[in-house]
């Protein structure tokens, strides 16, 4: 039997969209971050001016003086607004990068950390330690402090992580159909859980769980900031070091071992990282919804799939989102405040659907 080329050949023919360079994008990306957070820091409802910011942050470096600044946006800018933005491009940073080393590791377009049902495993911990925590093992919450709960939201997502891999793997195969449906089968029993926890909590947990399940950054402090970034950040650099191992596995994981890919270590450690940074972020943010998703598909659409770019892009793309939606979520409704989960849900959903229909043909839909 003859070769049919005539689909080779109509790919071939088909226009390839432009491409931005790596460093381009990146350097871009890395400008629209400092924007966002220079704008995130003067809005609300005392405005900082971008010239007092700068001036204020050099001051606190020895480098500049205060000098006709009024101090209560230095004291606005250092107790209120600055914790809150830096927490939010930490979690960003964690979800983007999280939601692109899913979609690598299971060469999937749909993994996410909220999909895959890691964000519902952190969630549903993080959940436990709120309701009965504090009676079931109180020594161990005052031994932990602020560390109790991120603790338990990364066990739960690295829990979460192994089952829907265990799940969909069989004879070192990973059926895409089954990693889909085991995320949502655990994210709909994580679901109950919180519910189940939900019923017995009182009023004052209640309220808790009711903010911080819709998504928030507005308990940023200094000393939960000093915690959760070493940890998100050393997650997100093990998972960027990995990018040329995850280009190997886009061929497939047989190709990737004759290249010399240590596979399963690398699962392994996708998993493991990918829990951490997941699991810390919802423990401090809440639920916040699509932006692994879609932060890692704006990168590349504008650069193409290498992973050494769609890596840290993503992981900028992810704070430019949260920080950003966080803005807009605290003064478009002022004095009253968004949810933080809902607003991102509310950006990503048309952006990941105006995606879908971007690509609708290369995929012959």
């Amino acid at each position: 039997m003859q070769p049919d080329h005539t689909a080779a050949y109509v790919i071939s023919r088909q226009p390839r969209p432009r491409r931005v360079s790596a460093t381009i994008t990146l350097g871009l990306l890395t400008l629209l971050l400092g924007a966002s957070v220079v704008l995130a820091c003067g809005v609300g409802a005392f405005p900082i001016a971008p010239a007092n910011i700068a001036r204020i942050l050099l001051h606190g470096l020895g480098m500049a003086s205060t000098a006709g600044i009024p101090p209560e946006q230095e004291t606005v800018l250092w107790s209120l607004r600055l914790p809150r933005v830096v927490l939010a491009a930490t979690v960003g940073c964690g979800l983007g990068a999280a939601g692109a080393a899913m979609q690598a590791l299971f060469r999937n377009p749909l993994a996410d950390p909220s999909l895959m049902g890691v964000s519902g495993g952190a969630a549903l911990a993080a959940t436990s330690v709120i309701v009965v925590g504090a009676s079931v093992l109180p020594g161990l919450a005052q031994l932990l402090g602020i560390a109790t709960l991120p603790l338990a939201a990364f066990g739960g997502g690295l829990v979460v992580s192994i089952l829907v891999y265990r799940l969909a793997t069989r004879s070192g195969h990973t059926s895409i159909a089954a990693l889909l449906l085991a995320g949502i089968a655990l994210n709909a029993l994580a679901e109950a859980g919180i519910g189940l926890f939900t019923f017995i909590a009182s009023d004052e947990q209640l309220r808790n769980l009711t903010f911080w399940r819709l998504g928030s950054v507005a308990g940023a402090t200094w000393p939960v900031i000093a915690f959760v970034t070493p940890a998100i950040l050393l997650a997100t650099g093990v998972l960027i070091a990995q990018g040329r191992a995850y280009d190997a596995l886009a061929l497939g994981e047989a190709e990737a071992r004759y290249l010399g890919v240590p596979v399963e270590r690398i699962k392994s450690l996708t998993l493991v990282c990918c829990a951490l940074a997941a699991g810390t972020a919802v423990a401090v943010s809440g639920m916040v919804l699509f932006v692994g998703l879609v932060a890692p598909h704006l990168v590349r659409l504008a650069c193409g799939p290498a992973h050494r770019v769609v890596l840290p892009g993503g992981m900028l793309a992810g704070a430019i989102l949260v920080v950003s939606a966080d803005a807009v979520a605290r003064t478009v409704a002022a004095p009253a405040e968004l949810p933080l989960g809902v607003f991102t849900a509310l950006i990503g959903v048309p952006v990941f659907i105006a995606l879908l229909l971007r690509q609708r043909e290369a995929w012959n839909l």
